[in-house]
């Protein structure tokens, strides 16, 4: 049960994960969750470096697919920038979402690697299908009041995790707080 909340991957920004990381994992396809992952939550404009990071993945040949609980004009509107498919509505942690962006990407699931700040939603559904998990933090303080809430919740499943010997610093890339 807790290994379904423990991440591959901790970084402090997307900016600390290198492509020959995933490449020796066998990645091929990345699902991005959106909100304080690739934007702050609640904004409509990407940071120019964001932007240029998931550009240079797209040109190293990696496929990319966008999986949000957010509504489908938001999510489309993003994707379109990468030209790249997206999932909205993915209802995460279920599985149904994760397996329609792999499916969009074409990739078997041992191929793909999930990307998000949230480990209730983005680790824990992509964990239950056997992705590779890369826990990423979020972008912003700024958030939906639902998900302030989990954050309690997600700091303290970090301290039970790292109790038990499940989260260590191994995970941790450029060593951060969590």
């Amino acid at each position: 049960m807790y290994n379904l909340l423990c991440p591959r991957m901790i970084l402090n920004s997307l900016h600390d994960l290198e492509y020959h990381q995933l490449k020796e994992l066998g990645i091929e396809g990345i699902i991005f969750d959106l909100d304080n992952t690739i934007i702050p939550w609640d904004q409509q404009q990407m940071s120019p470096e964001i932007i240029e990071w998931v550009n240079a993945l797209l040109k190293e040949g990696f496929k990319i697919c966008l999986l949000s609980n957010n509504m489908g004009k938001r999510v489309k509107d993003i994707a379109e920038i990468f030209n790249v498919p997206f999932v909205s509505r993915a209802y995460k942690p279920a599985k149904s979402g994760f397996r329609h962006a792999i499916a969009a990407m074409e990739l078997s699931q041992d191929r793909v690697a999930v990307i998000g700040d949230q480990l209730f939603t983005d680790i824990l559904g992509g964990n239950r299908i056997g992705l590779v998990t890369i826990w990423v933090r979020p972008l912003s303080s700024q958030e939906f009041i639902g998900t302030k809430i989990t954050r309690r919740l997600e700091r303290l499943a970090v301290r039970v995790l790292k109790s038990k010997g499940l989260i260590n610093k191994s995970a941790i890339i450029k060593n951060n707080n969590y």
